[in-house]
């Protein structure tokens, strides 16, 4: 039950974002567990000035204008290998298409609680369930 906020500089085609979603989607599905019909994303493209990331910070090469930042919470934990494996994945298919570089790419995880999520109809399933 992962939610995704994709954030990145205004400019890129519809076509661009589909693929940087759909692969992105791919890789959670792959690697990180979660059923290929659990899909939430927003996409956020935001101007120049207000997109602010350091160009070399823990990156084996400079970011590029092309920088997208991946802030993932999920109700489920992961352990570390499953963390590791998806953000190899998520960088293999980014670099297929759209074309992002894997210095381009920065991935966030939160865990939250089954209580802190309430999909709709004012409830809160996951905890309705159990």
């Amino acid at each position: 039950m992962p939610f995704t906020r994709i954030t990145l500089l205004h400019g890129k085609s519809p076509e661009y974002l589909k693929a940087l979603s759909d692969n992105f989607h791919r890789a959670l599905v792959e690697a990180f567990e979660v059923p290929p019909t659990d899909r939430f994303q927003s996409i956020h493209q935001l101007e120049r000035h207000e997109l602010v990331f350091d160009r070399t910070y823990f990156a084996s090469k400079p970011r590029t204008d092309d920088y997208v930042f991946f802030d993932v919470t999920t109700g489920k934990p992961r352990s570390t290998e499953t963390k590791k494996a998806f953000y190899r994945r998520v960088a293999e298919l980014l670099a297929d298409a759209p074309g992002v570089r894997p210095e381009d790419i920065m991935i966030t995880i939160t865990t939250a609680t089954r209580e802190d999520w309430s999909f709709a109809d004012g409830r809160a399933q996951m905890i309705e369930q159990v």
